[in-house]
């Protein structure tokens, strides 16, 4: 008898047929958000589960799935699973880390330059039918070029965005919870700094930390006050680790000039005020979304889930402690 495992959202069909391979698999192609008392039903006699960054996995969820013997994250952050819970439970988590680096990196500078240049704010200001005549002045924007970029979180994502800020001669600083190894700095043409110091100094900002109860509201209001009022912000990391409220209050006070935000606090609902302001560029969560990372991320996920449950040790786990218990 095979061993059943629940896909909680619509992934590609190449992977259900790879997954249908090794398992019975409860699918979920209509795309429906379930919420958790629907996923604890259909978790009550599965042995996995894949899930994604919009499902939460508690004690309360387990103790619902007494067969449950893993939990493979598409995403590369898993604060939507408590971690310890899964471990005292002895069930395996796994994550999808590295495939989606360079297809973020992209998006990143795709929202840095959309902002600095205010394209949507065009784009939107064109549909109307306002454009009646050229200006001078027209939708000026700030120069990205030989500009001072600051990097908060400095993995993967973070150096990948470094590399590429090379081809427009900018001056890189980066803040970390460790400082790089001397030749990774070289390589990246990167400087650490204090965080602080970060803030002060960087034309554009760009997040890019996991998400914890430390990195929580990391940029706050005590933090834009101190960036620069013709400074950026980027966002590409989690919601929450910018306190959206004093982000709004900091854009329509124009204490910073603008912000553009891949990821928000509660989401998919916004804060009202991000939607109401005209300096910011806003969307939806899409920051590793083309087609091939996407099915990267997937098929990687799947395979982590086949591994677990075959030979019980998957390639990207992420609390090795649950094996042992």
């Amino acid at each position: 008898m095979k061993q059943k495992v629940l896909v909680t959202r619509d992934v590609f069909d190449e992977v259900i047929a790879y997954l249908l391979n090794h398992f019975d698999v409860i699918a979920n192609p209509e795309d429906d958000a379930w919420d958790q008392e629907t996923i604890a039903g259909k978790l009550a006699d599965c042995d996995g589960v894949m899930t994604s960054l919009t499902d939460r996995v508690d004690a309360e969820l387990l103790a619902h799935a007494p067969r449950l013997k893993v939990v493979s994250n598409i995403a590369v952050g898993y604060n939507n699973i408590d971690i310890a819970a899964c471990t005292a439970r002895g069930v395996m988590v796994t994550n999808t880390p590295g495939v989606l680096t360079e297809s973020t990196a992209d998006f990143a500078w795709a929202l840095l330059l959309a902002t600095a240049r205010r394209i949507t704010e065009a784009e939107a200001w064109l549909r109307r039918g306002e454009w009646t005549r050229w200006q001078l002045k027209q939708f000026l924007g700030v120069d990205v070029h030989g500009a001072n970029l600051g990097i908060l979180g400095m993995g993967r994502i973070g150096q990948a965005i470094a590399k590429r800020a090379r081809g427009f001669n900018m001056t890189i600083r980066y803040h970390n919870r460790g400082r790089l190894p001397p030749d990774t700095e070289q390589a990246i043409g990167a400087a650490y700094d204090e965080r602080d110091a970060l803030l002060e100094w960087a034309d554009f900002l760009i997040l890019s930390v996991p998400y914890s109860r430390e990195t929580h509201h990391l940029i706050g209001r005590e933090e834009l006050w101190k960036m620069k009022s013709s400074a950026i912000l980027v966002n590409i990391a989690r919601g929450g680790v910018v306190d959206d409220a004093a982000l709004v209050e900091a854009l329509e006070t124009r204490r910073i000039l603008a912000a553009g935000l891949d990821v928000y606090e509660n989401e998919p609902m916004l804060h009202p005020g991000l939607v109401r302001v005209s300096n910011v560029v806003l969307s939806p969560h899409i920051g590793s979304s083309t087609r091939s990372t996407r099915l990267a991320m997937a098929m990687m996920a799947a395979r982590n889930l086949v591994a677990a449950l075959t030979s019980g040790s998957p390639e990207n786990l992420v609390n090795p402690e649950s094996v042992e218990r």
